[in-house]
């Protein structure tokens, strides 16, 4: 089986807005009355806007204290202030060595995909000036189920036309790294403590183009792409 595809998740692994994103959220609920700190923040990577609030108000014991269309504005306000906050990227966001591993695949011909959840990505990667890597980016306002459901992953291998079995996933939340196995591909975890990904590495430092194909050949076979 040949590999074909890499599939990256965005924040955390080709860039860092964790932070902007605690900054964003501890605004909206500083301002309905709930105290999130950075340790309940790690608990939202690669969750939904909409899941990340929920969590948040049930949290702050306030599940059902807002209406609907109330939960959807603060959601609403927390992406402005995201947004905002934003327009300080630059291509110099890029975590170390992914602007190396993107041009060592594209240079392989394998194809590069993304599976965020973030509905702000396309900008996001317009502002790394890396939109133009990607062959195929998840389309978040489709999907249905946050990760861990594997849609988001599934999404991104049919829109890169190839099988889930031919992919290797990359993330740096267990949510993600359990999404990617559900779908039944290779999962790569950027982080110490994602013990369920198959190949674990410290930071993206050591996220190479070679050690992505010897976990490949040593999960699929030696030999087994070309």
């Amino acid at each position: 089986m040949m590999l074909k595809a890499i599939i990256f998740d965005l924040d955390g692994v080709i860039t860092d807005t964790a932070h902007l994103h605690f900054l964003a959220w501890q605004r909206v609920a500083v301002q309905i009355g709930i105290h999130i700190d950075e340790e309940f923040n790690a608990g939202l990577k690669g969750i939904s806007r909409m899941d990340s609030l929920a969590r948040i108000l049930r949290h702050g014991g306030k599940e059902k204290a807002y209406s609907q269309a109330e939960c959807v504005q603060l959601a609403q306000t927390k992406n402005t202030l995201y947004v905002e906050s934003l327009k300080g990227l630059t291509r110099d966001s890029l975590l170390p060595g992914i602007a190396q591993v993107l041009a060592d695949i594209r240079e392989a011909n394998v194809r590069i995909g993304l599976a965020s959840v973030s509905l702000n990505a396309p900008a996001i990667l317009k502002a790394l000036e890396i939109d133009r890597a990607f062959d195929f980016c998840a389309d978040a306002s489709r999907i249905q189920h946050s990760k861990p459901h594997p849609e988001i992953f599934l999404a991104a291998c049919a829109g890169l036309d190839v099988t889930p079995e031919q992919a290797i996933g990359i993330e740096d939340a267990q949510a993600g790294v359990a999404a990617i196995n559900a779908a039944r591909m290779l999962s790569v975890g950027i982080g110490d403590d994602l013990f369920d990904a198959g190949l674990r590495l410290s930071s993206t430092d050591e996220l190479t183009w070679h050690c992505l194909t010897d976990f490949w050949h040593a999960a699929r076979g030696p030999n087994r792409h070309q």
